[in-house]
């Protein structure tokens, strides 16, 4: 199997192989519970829960819900915040076999609407500032209770006032509704103990939702089992343990910040700092107050902390590893943001991981002791991954671009009501396995360590040659009076699709039609001619996803609404 898996060589402690328990997310945690009753679980604005008392919370949610008429079967949205209510909610919904759908708190009433219908939720959990959302829509949905939790929930008194004068008082009052349960009550409350349900590791537990080729987002459903091996996995590769905090940055409607930084971290009894809203300040000042020593989060994240004028002055000896993922990560906010820690004690290196949704999140990374230009690094353990010929299930010589296909115990059930998806995603390849084609652009070296390319459906297709959007933004990025940067393509009769780029400049003062033909001719000195753009549009800032990656389908629509109005859309691309 070796021959399979030339990434071993690299693992150092790592094990090769895990013993993933045959049980729930909740038994897992409760595992986690008994052996380290005392430890920190998490860290939330200065409440800190232990794991004994994170255990009792859960069990207290879960006779407060089931009293409620949650049972197994039953979904439970969970549009919250990285807070103590919506990872404890999260795991007691857990304990009865309820299926938790995880959503973004900001989501508009029609998402929300399109969620609850899509999960058929009968119970959702949000806080009382999005209250107004949830009752607007209710009634064209399955919903019929709604449970509000208040930020101060687990605040101490001081810090409650404090944010009722800068926010609570201007949430709008909960009216009288017989539909609202209120957290704080439930918690309080009394009722019988609710018994663990008989759920199996491999039945369906959570639903994140993504995006997907069609644009419209699918529901990713996840089992026990892939949550359990894929923070298992994380953990051992971290070698997370009570010694350990990693800061939760990134949201838990997202499998990033749900599978890594929460129940990743859960798994080897480490504690979580969670964060509800990412600002570079506020993270800043946790680094200097908290004193965690794993990072994870998206290129974006990285790059404002090394501008943040606070992080540059905060001890940085704390960090012992630090994470990126979920973007192409430009070489210039790596090298930024290892001077930043360099220059203030700490000496780490900004390391590539990779992981989809599908897969619950990240399944492979860049070892700790072996760094590797450009690479995302290697599977985690149990996981494997190979370069397929695009379209086909043979694989592709070594070194040779394909796509990335990946097999292993974090693999998805399917997408929810999408059996034609699922099915084009989840093939059975010629060895018997069950492969899961990400989609993803990228090749492999001899050694196993794998490089990630562009999402497939993001290849540009001009004058019939294949351009590379990361490889373009690239080359903006080494441009020194550069910020950021995207590319994409725009559809065009002649071309199939022009390249143009969309580019932030560090001193706005300098967006003229000088600057950008300096900057076509500055892209043809580094790239193919095919690959160059034919246009710039300076911007002053770039749109963003909810998790901090550059929204590039954003622009694509854009241009496209432009070409509709000038009757220049032909409705393909």
């Amino acid at each position: 199997m070796n021959e399979k898996k030339p990434w071993l060589k690299y693992y150092g402690n790592v094990p090769e192989s895990i013993d993933y328990p045959e049980v729930t997310m909740y038994e897992a945690v409760m595992n986690t519970v008994k052996k380290s009753p005392d430890a920190i679980a998490y860290d939330f604005l200065g409440y800190a829960s232990t794991y004994a008392r994170f255990g009792a919370d859960i069990d207290r949610c879960a006779d407060a819900l089931a009293a409620s008429g949650l049972k197994k079967g039953d979904r439970i949205t969970i549009a919250m915040p990285t807070s103590p209510q919506g990872i404890i909610c999260f795991y007691a919904a857990n304990k009865l076999g309820a299926v938790a759908c995880m959503i973004h708190p900001l989501s508009t009433p029609g998402e929300i609407e399109f969620y609850l219908n899509a999960s058929r939720s009968a119970c959702a959990l949000t806080l009382d500032a999005f209250y107004r959302k949830f009752a607007e829509v209710r009634h064209r949905t399955t919903l019929n209770t709604l449970i509000l939790a208040r930020i101060p929930d687990y605040l101490s008194p001081l810090k409650g006032i404090g944010f009722y004068l800068a926010k609570g008082r201007k949430i709008p009052r909960v009216p009288p509704d017989p539909a609202v349960k209120w957290w704080r009550d439930l918690m309080q409350g009394s009722y019988p103990a609710a018994p663990k349900s008989t759920m199996h590791t491999d039945e369906m537990a959570v639903i994140l939702f993504s995006g997907g080729t069609t644009g419209v987002p699918k529901g990713i459903m996840l089992s026990n089992r892939n949550f359990i091996s894929e923070g298992m996995q994380v953990s051992a590769w971290g070698n997370l343990s009570s010694n350990d905090a990693m800061l939760a940055i990134l949201p838990i409607f997202h499998g990033f910040g749900l599978g890594v930084c929460i129940n990743a971290v859960f798994m080897g009894g480490a504690k979580s700092i969670l964060v509800p809203q990412f600002t570079p300040e506020v993270v800043a000042k946790l680094i200097k107050s908290k004193r965690p020593n794993v990072v994870v989060g998206v290129p974006t994240l990285f790059d404002a902390l090394s501008r943040s004028s606070l992080f540059r002055k905060t001890d940085l000896r704390c960090l012992r590893a630090t994470f990126c993922g979920a973007d192409t990560l430009p070489r210039t906010v790596k090298e930024r943001f290892e001077d930043t820690v360099r220059r203030r004690g700490g000496n780490v290196q900004l390391l590539e991981g990779y992981g989809l949704t599908e897969a619950v999140t990240a399944i492979m990374a860049t070892p700790l002791s072996e760094y590797r230009e450009g690479s995302v690094g290697v599977p985690f353990p149990d996981m494997l991954a190979k370069i397929v010929t695009v379209g086909t299930t043979e694989e592709a010589p070594v070194g040779e671009e394909g796509e990335i296909c990946i097999h292993g115990p974090a693999v998805m059930l399917g997408y929810l009501d999408h059996p034609e998806e699922t099915a084009n995603t989840l093939k059975l390849h010629p060895d018997g396995k069950i492969w899961l084609h990400t989609g993803d652009i990228g090749s492999m070296d001899k050694d196993g360590f794998f490089y990630f390319k562009l999402r497939l459906k993001r290849m540009i297709k001009s004058s019939g040659m294949n351009v590379y959007p990361a490889q373009v933004e690239d080359v903006f990025y080494k441009h020194p009076d550069v910020r950021d940067a995207c590319v994409i393509g725009v559809p065009d009769e002649s071309q199939v699709q022009r390249i143009k780029a969309f580019v932030v400049l560090k001193d706005p003062a300098k967006m003229s039609a000088e600057k950008e033909n300096e900057l076509i001719e500055y892209c043809r000195k580094h790239l193919i001619k095919w690959s160059c753009p034919r246009e710039i549009e300076f911007r002053k800032s770039l749109p963003i996803t909810l998790i901090g990656k550059v929204a590039y389908k954003v622009l694509e629509e854009e241009e496209i609404e432009k070409l509709k109005a000038a009757g220049k859309y032909s409705g393909e691309k």
